[in-house]
């Protein structure tokens, strides 16, 4: 379908995807059977200006829209989604400082995520704390000139690896979500250091980390917004981050539609290509169906919130669930068709399949997308 991008969007568009095609695709499967964070790449995609497509103008950026970040995630993810990462998980730990940081937090840090020489991270989880942000146990205790910050974070996508992250503790526990805060912590501050890395069943070249606080000191000044704001400052990301994981899962099921498609031609059984069989071109026809609709509601959703919407939680969590859904079937069907080979590490689809799955469950599990639409959709009447 025509979305009726513009040229830049179209230029970026291609950028991404020769970088997927010609940097990406040799490395994808040693990356994810060794767990190597692909350093290398990122460098590949700080010298073609894709990081800057994360930042407005104003702070050294070329675009700052959901749009255009959802589509150079869709060409990353089509080859891997685990590297995509690298680059959506930045955006992620980076809208805290862009939607609710300061003048100076701006100025001082977006240019450096523009130019792809810092990467960002996102803390919010921990073990007792996923969908329930209002549990969160990190504390953030003030003293006269900053912040002492004790807890650990969970899970966290670029962890190890970023030098910039947002992380969210508790300035008052007696207050609840209203007690939470947000702050920007740098790696290399005394007493913030690094747990385990997870080892994962899918996206392997994305580094997912526990971030540990031992009386971890930081200035005032990294206080991001006011104190008390970091849980509603955690559901505004939310609800503009969420395209660019359903713009992973996009991708993630026409990669996996176009590896199916191109084997059922080339796959022969009782004397013709698979794909003349209708029960095969049913299978096809609804993945790209269904693929197709996940798309047109993500760019949607994308231009709602570039053309200054203020209401989208309900359209961004229906894209989230709806087209992480669509990419857990998409890979699986993929993989029926292949068969055998499907269930191989010699074709993608397996890879595919196994990266699915986490699209359903982080940044909001599917349930509570749903139950975000529900709240959203009874308010109406």
């Amino acid at each position: 379908m025509d979305y009726f991008l513009t040229e830049d969007q179209l230029e970026m568009k291609e950028i991404a995807r020769k970088i997927a095609l010609e940097k990406i695709a040799p490395k994808s499967a040693h990356y994810d059977e060794e767990g190597i964070f692909p350093w290398d790449i990122v460098e590949i995609m700080a010298q073609s200006d894709l990081f800057a497509i994360l930042v407005p103008e104003e702070y050294d950026g070329i675009s700052g829209k959901v749009l255009d970040l959802a589509i150079v995630t869709e060409e990353l993810s089509k080859i891997d989604t685990g590297i995509a990462l690298a680059f959506g998980a930045t955006g992620l730990g980076m809208y805290p400082i862009l939607l609710a940081g300061s003048e100076e937090q701006k100025q001082k840090y977006l240019p450096q995520i523009a130019s792809g020489k810092r990467l960002c991270a996102f803390a919010l989880t921990e073990a007792n704390a996923g969908s329930d942000a209002g549990a969160i146990e990190t504390t953030a205790v003030e003293v006269e000139d900053g912040f002492i910050l004790n807890g650990t974070k969970q899970w966290i996508t670029n962890g190890g690896e970023a030098e910039i992250y947002t992380v969210f503790a508790m300035t008052d526990r007696n207050k609840g979500a209203r007690g939470c805060s947000c702050f920007i912590v740098e790696k290399g501050t005394p007493g913030f250091s690094f747990g385990k890395k997870e080892d994962k069943m899918g996206i392997r070249s994305s580094a997912t980390r526990e971030l540990v606080f031992e009386d971890c000191k930081i200035p005032k000044e990294n206080l991001i917004g006011k104190k008390g704001t970091g849980f509603i400052t955690a559901m505004k990301v939310f609800d503009k981050s969420r395209p660019m994981v359903a713009s992973q899962a996009v991708g993630l099921a026409q990669g996996a539609i176009d590896v199916a498609a191109k084997y059922s031609k080339e796959r022969h059984q009782f004397g013709k290509p698979i794909s003349s069989f209708q029960a095969v071109q049913f299978m096809l026809a609804d993945m790209a169906t269904q693929t197709e609709a996940a798309r047109a509601l993500v760019y949607q959703t994308a231009r709602m919130i570039d053309a200054g919407s203020t209401k989208y939680s309900k359209e961004s969590a229906m894209c989230k669930y709806y087209a992480s859904d669509v990419a857990m079937k998409v890979t699986v069907d993929a993989v029926q068709i292949l068969g055998g080979y499907g269930y191989m590490k010699e074709y993608p689809v397996e890879k595919m399949m196994r990266d699915a799955k986490i699209l359903q469950i982080y940044e909001g599990t599917n349930q509570i997308q749903r139950q975000v639409v529900a709240s959203n959709l009874l308010k109406e009447y």
